[in-house]
């Protein structure tokens, strides 16, 4: 699971629905959220997770896309194996993984120093911990 410390900056709720915007290493973030337990408001940090077969990656990205989650990050590393890759990106202090297939991986041309867009839909992201 990868973590990213984040500060909520706004909360909206209709009926069990919840998205909250995060701001993280000064970019934003949002979360949306099926019954959201979880005791936070306005100014909370928080440390946000995400599977690494849920964050996808896009180098020389042009145009609109509808995932809510786009962190301008560094590749750190990257490990193919004979069917996948992991993918190591630098988010700030945050180390986060990417899986992917190796296909795609080849195909991208990813290298370690590549810069890379890493892309979260709202609904993979969760809140793993309250930090204050």
């Amino acid at each position: 699971m990868n973590h990213i410390i984040a500060t909520v900056t706004a909360i909206e709720s209709m009926e069990d629905l919840t998205i909250v915007t995060f701001v993280s290493e000064e970019q934003p973030m949002r979360m949306m959220a099926l019954g959201l337990n979880v005791p936070i408001s306005v100014g909370s940090v928080v440390t946000l997770g995400a599977k690494a077969s849920h964050i996808a990656l896009a180098k020389g990205l042009k145009g609109e896309l509808s995932t809510s989650n786009q962190l301008e990050c560094v590749i750190e590393s990257v490990n193919n194996g004979q069917l996948l890759s992991s993918v190591k990106v630098r988010f700030g202090e945050a180390l986060l993984e990417s899986i992917t297939t190796r296909a795609s991986a080849l195909r991208m041309d990813l290298r370690a120093g590549d810069a890379v867009i890493t892309l979260i839909k709202a609904s993979e992201l969760s809140i793993v911990k309250v930090n204050g």
